[in-house]
């Protein structure tokens, strides 16, 4: 090559990445994933809109009715809601909800915290977390049947073992002291693993330096539960706790197997009052009006419950 040989400059963009070339339109187009983010969302949408929507809309418009199932919905205003307010039954049964929830939310939240405390201050077993999760798999008719015929008054056993200790036998389910209690305790021992493995999981999200600190300055379990575990398991104890009450509220499946509503009406629920409203009085206009009210009162029970415990701000912030 002579020295007279002139070498060109390079052009700009030359040697520099493929990949970072311009789109013909001069400007670089960035990704947009929205159309397949709304093409993954369709099926859970649509299955939304079926099996939740409509039947909620629907359901809604036939508390306005009379409808009996067997004829055409005929439209009659508000009367089912003027007749709801007069309706002893129904608040009988917001009673009797009411009581059982609080047996229930807090035999279960206590005895959660208490087993979910003890696997994470003492063991992280898996096998145990599989056991504790056994009795909430169960399907709630077979949870029913079993204790049924395990307290049974004359066969079960555990009046059998009542009778050979000299306490006699108790028909727990057949009275209506004690049916209540029994129905709060059947529903404890199937969730309260659930509620505990919920809660553990909060707790293992807690900084493991806190508690080697607290130890350090002398603090008990005692001390570093009540001031490190439950301030920092609030959030976590807040969902535990709405979900708890929507699904005690949602109690029907031990009720219908066990005491179907008895004796004297001591655990006719509000979902067992709807039920028998629609499917046995055939009166399913004002079933529905019945199932608003619930689903208002537990909005309002949920919004007020998140609002005290302070449900979206953690500490660990």
């Amino acid at each position: 090559m002579g020295a007279d040989t002139a070498v060109a400059p390079p052009q700009k963009g030359a040697g520099s990445d493929p990949g970072k070339a311009r789109a013909p339109g001069g400007a670089r187009r960035s990704r947009d994933d929205r159309k397949a983010a709304w093409l993954f969302l369709a099926p859970a949408l649509i299955g939304f809109a079926l099996f939740y929507a409509y039947p909620t809309l629907r359901g809604i418009y036939y508390s306005f009715t009379d409808y009996n199932l067997l004829t055409d919905p005929v439209f009659t205003g508000a009367d089912n809601y003027h007749q709801l307010i007069g309706d002893e039954q129904f608040f009988n049964a917001l009673k009797v909800t009411g009581y059982y929830v609080v047996l229930n939310i807090g035999s279960q939240t206590v005895l959660g915290l208490l087993l979910a405390t003890l696997m994470h201050r003492l063991t992280r077993s898996v096998a145990l977390r599989a056991i504790l999760l056994v009795p909430w798999l169960v399907p709630n008719v077979t949870v029913g049947l079993l204790w049924m015929w395990m307290l049974d008054a004359n066969l079960g056993f555990v009046n059998h073992i009542l009778d050979a200790l000299g306490l006699g036998t108790t028909g727990f389910f057949t009275s209506p002291t004690w049916a209540m209690p029994t129905v709060a305790v059947v529903n404890t021992w199937a969730y309260t693993g659930y509620t505990a493995l919920l809660l553990y999981a909060g707790m293992l999200q807690i900084p493991h330096h806190l508690y080697e600190s607290a130890s350090l300055d002398g603090a008990g379990e005692w001390r570093m539960f009540t001031r490190i575990t439950l301030p920092l398991l609030r959030p976590v104890l807040a969902l535990v706790l709405v979900v708890s009450l929507i699904g005690s509220f949602q109690i029907f499946d031990t009720i219908a197997v066990t005491t179907k509503g008895g004796p004297i009406s001591s655990t006719r629920v509000i979902y067992f009052y709807i039920y028998e409203q629609a499917f046995t009085n055939f009166h399913m206009g004002y079933a529905s009006a019945v199932a608003v009210v619930l689903a208002v009162i537990l909005g309002v029970l949920t919004a007020v419950q998140m609002r005290l415990l302070r449900a979206s701000r953690s500490d660990l912030a």
